[in-house]
Parts: C-alpha cells; sequence; structure tokens
C-alpha cells in the first residue's frame, strides 16, 4: 500500500523559542539537518542519523521530526515490520509499525513527543492502516527520568494515547515477559475485517483462532 505523503507543520513555543513538528521529511532533508548529542537511545546520532535518511526514503517511511532551528531534537518513525518480527507475519500491506519514537533529554517535559504523534495522525492516509509499537521496559531511560518502571508506563502510556493508539492484548513471548511490556495499536477508520482478523490471528498466534 502506498500513499502520497501529506506534508504538515505546526510550532510549539519551548521556554523562550519555538519547536517546529513537521513531517514526513525526506532523506535529503535529513541529511541537511543537524542532530542533537542527547539523541543516543538507539545509537550514536551519526549513525541514527543515516538510519532515518533510509527509513525516510522507502516507500512506507515516514520520519516526522521536531525541530530547534536546524537541529533535529526528536523524532518517530513509521515502517513496515522488520521482517524477522512476528508482526510481519501478517502479510499486511496496510500494517505500519512505529518503530521509535526519541526526544532530546533536555527537551522533555514539554510534550514534544504526544506533539509529533499527534501530527503524525493528521495524514488521512493513516485511517487506511493498523499502526502498532511495542514497548519494552529495557528501552526506557528509567535512570535518566528518575521514573519507576510503572510511572514511566503510564507516561508512554498517555503519549501513544496522543496518537490514538490504544492497549492491546496479545500472547507474544517478549511482551509477556514483564507485566510493564506492552502492545499499542491504532486502527484507522478506514481498515477492512480481513485485515483486523489476520492481525488478530498474529495477535494471539498461540491460541487456534476460529
Amino acid at each position: 500500500m502506498k500513499h502520497k505523503k501529506m506534508f504538515f507543520s505546526r510550532e510549539i513555543p519551548f521556554q523562550d523559542r519555538t519547536i517546529t513538528i513537521e513531517g514526513p521529511i525526506s532523506g535529503k532533508k535529513i541529511h541537511e539537518l543537524s542532530f542533537n548529542e542527547g539523541l543516543v537511545a538507539f545509537r550514536r546520532p551519526d549513525e541514527q542519523k543515516k538510519a532515518l535518511i533510509g527509513i525516510a526514503d522507502l516507500p512506507e517511511g515516514r520520519i516526522n521530526v521536531a525541530l530547534d532551528g536546524d537541529q533535529v531534537i526528536g523524532y518517530v518513525t513509521f515502517l513496515y515490520p522488520d521482517p524477522l518480527e512476528r508482526w510481519s507475519e501478517a502479510e499486511l500491506d496496510n500494517l505500519l509499525e512505529l518503530g521509535a519514537i526519541e526526544i532530546a533529554p533536555e527537551y522533555r517535559g514539554a510534550k514534544i513527543g504526544s506533539h509529533l504523534l499527534e501530527l503524525s495522525m493528521l495524514d488521512d492516509a493513516m485511517e487506511d492502516y493498523i499502526i502498532i509499537t511495542t514497548e519494552y521496559y529495557w528501552h526506557w531511560d528509567l535512570k535518566g527520568s528518575g521514573l519507576s518502571i510503572w510511572d514511566y508506563r503510564k507516561v508512554m502510556e498517555k503519549m501513544m494515547n496522543a496518537g490514538g493508539l490504544e492497549w492491546m492484548a496479545t500472547d507474544d513471548p517478549e511482551i509477556s515477559s514483564h507485566p510493564a511490556n506492552c502492545l499499542m495499536v491504532r486502527i484507522g477508520d478506514r481498515v477492512d475485517n480481513d485485515s483486523i482478523q489476520q492481525f488478530d490471528a498474529v495477535r494471539f498466534s498461540g491460541r487456534f483462532m476460529f
């Protein structure tokens, strides 16, 4: 499934200046931007920049960013699930994974993550997709935030709710390995019942579906 990527932009106040939330942006645009040194949750900023350029240029890939001037201080990615992941077994071309969301530490507390997700769902094309994200507590910055696992989970869940993603049960072993881990899902208004049933069969692949 391929849609024309509709560009959106909005501005939000932050301290004494303005942060721009925009996207989806191209790999060429990402190449022209600098990356905040605090964006290290997944890999070094320069390596993550290269990874995001690759995602942005995929037919289904979407990168939305938060900018302080010409510096990326936050981003969210959408792409098809990794072929090695359980979710790709659904073989749905209308299933996207919110693969990563990251905000530089000094910008946290301004709800930039929520703004990024709200902007992501402004595109009407998202109503054609099932969008998932998998949350694992070992990816969370518990030390930097000073939050407990459960308080951090509440923050993550509230942020995902801003993009319309809701908790859904699954028997996925990795998610089920700790009660704080979770699967969150947004099913677009135009997603057909057959796609939902295929997705549900993967959510509970350890069960017999009748």
